[in-house]
């Protein structure tokens, strides 16, 4: 449903019509199908934080809280920061935005292992478990940070920074083709193989150092 609602939306939000606070219904339902279908439309929830912004009184904290953690569920951009800077400083302050945004940095500090034990605090338990599939796009996240960190990485230790078993880790070794050695150890790359080398080459014009060499006389 909110694929086939998505051009309705993107017409509500060309030109001056943007700014309508007739639109702040349409645009909430959009963002509980977004929770629900496990799609995202960062441009629409940005659009509903700005109409908060702008009429303070249609504002509603739970669907503030739901494009948070939908902009959580799209890291490693910068989606978060975004949404957070159309909230205002008391908004930031409610209990439930403060919980998130803990978890976003967390998140950015590569604190995992603290991540899924906070994410389960009852603050905002109900919230996350109505956006579908927030587990594994968190996951996705983490498997990208692996990814351009490790070259090995010991299993136990892989299976914490994901929160699954044993079992539950195979889909995301295939997913990534990371490889299950016999020492105990996933192979995830050869970082070597990846550095790239780049000739930087600065030009400088004569007219810009000039004044330079004139006053050095």
């Amino acid at each position: 449903m909110a694929e086939s609602m998505r051009a309705t939306v993107s017409s509500m939000l060309k030109g001056i019509d943007r700014y309508n606070p007739d639109n702040v219904p349409t645009l909430e339902r959009y963002v509980e199908l977004q929770a629900q279908d496990n799609t995202y439309d960062l441009e629409a929830n940005l659009a509903l934080l700005k109409l908060y912004q702008l009429n303070p009184t249609t504002y509603k904290c739970n669907y503030a809280c739901m494009i948070l953690l939908k902009a959580l569920t799209n890291l490693p951009h910068t989606d978060f920061v975004l949404c957070k800077c159309l909230l205002g400083q008391d908004k930031m302050e409610e209990k439930t935005v403060e919980h998130i945004m803990y978890l976003h940095d967390l998140l950015e500090m590569c604190q995992f292992n603290v991540f899924w034990k906070v994410k389960e605090d009852e603050k905002c338990k109900d919230l996350i478990k109505s956006i579908e599939d927030f587990d594994n796009s968190v996951r996705k996240f983490i498997c990208h940070v692996i990814g351009i960190t490790y070259q090995n990485i010991e299993k136990p230790v892989l299976e914490r920074l994901l929160y699954v078993d044993s079992e539950s880790l195979f889909p995301w070794l295939n997913k990534y083709g990371w490889k299950e050695n016999q020492d105990g150890y996933i192979m995830i790359c050869n970082q070597e193989e990846t550095v790239k080398t780049k000739n930087i080459t600065e030009k400088i014009e004569f007219d810009s150092v000039a004044g330079i060499m004139a006053a050095c006389r």
